[in-house]
């Protein structure tokens, strides 16, 4: 390619940028809050997606590799020993829970009786219940931050470019001249809000869905454990 095309590519490229800049500069006080509200928005979005993602994917190896030590294993003791190294699994922590909640109902009390088996199924299941019900808040801790940003960045960057155009038909009435040297520079600034809030929206919707289907796959993942886990316990304790 011929240099002399290069360098001028670089400086339309390098003249355009800082075009950009100078109109977000010189934007009314209201496009520029816009603006940054809505680049705030779109950079905790991704700070959630990024720490979504490593978590649950953390989860689903966590749980996969649970679930076939689970029933692979003959002693549940074994079972609770060796899921200590799988924090990261939602279902190993309902298998905790209720593995401690096992051995609670099952031990003499103070009487020296045990509880009746009926009894004990109905406190396991309990506590297999709330497990299951801590650890689905957990995984969706910060995931409607996403479905906000979805639903209320698009209007929010809308609300910037009517404020951008209705200073522009101000400026217009004021001078007199329908030039596009006079309006032009506040329909520019009122498109950018726009265009900044499909940006923080697309990305935090697409997140959205996906992490949320994520997150009801393990939380069948753990419902259906917390079936198994029952109906083991109940063989046992009949």
């Amino acid at each position: 390619m011929d240099p002399t095309i290069d360098v001028y590519w670089a400086s339309t490229q390098a003249n355009d940028n800082e075009s950009i800049l100078m109109l977000l500069l010189e934007a009314d006080l209201i496009v520029q809050l816009v603006l940054l509200g809505l680049i705030a928005m779109s950079m905790a979005c991704w700070a959630i997606i990024l720490q979504k993602f490593v978590r649950l994917t953390r989860a689903s190896w966590a749980s996969s590799r649970f679930l076939d030590l689970f029933w692979s294993a003959k002693r549940l003791d074994l079972v609770y020993e060796k899921s200590v190294n799988l924090r990261s699994s939602p279902v190993a922590e309902v298998f905790r829970a209720g593995y401690q909640e096992l051995g609670k109902v099952t031990a003499p009390g103070k009487d020296g009786k045990v509880m009746d088996s009926g009894d004990a199924v109905e406190n396991l299941s309990r506590t297999l219940r709330r497990a299951t019900a801590v650890e689905s808040t957990s995984l969706e801790r910060w995931v409607t931050v996403l479905a906000t940003t979805g639903s209320t960045a698009p209007f929010i960057g809308l609300f910037g470019t009517v404020w951008g155009i209705l200073r522009a038909f101000q400026k217009l009435g004021t001078s007199g001249q329908a030039t596009i040297q006079v309006v032009g520079p506040d329909i520019a600034q009122a498109l950018i809000a726009t265009a900044v809030g499909l940006a923080a929206a697309i990305p935090a919707v697409a997140a959205y869905n996906y992490y949320s289907n994520h997150i009801r796959v393990l939380s069948v993942e753990m419902e259906n454990f917390s079936s198994d886990f029952l109906n083991i316990v109940k063989r046992q304790l009949k």
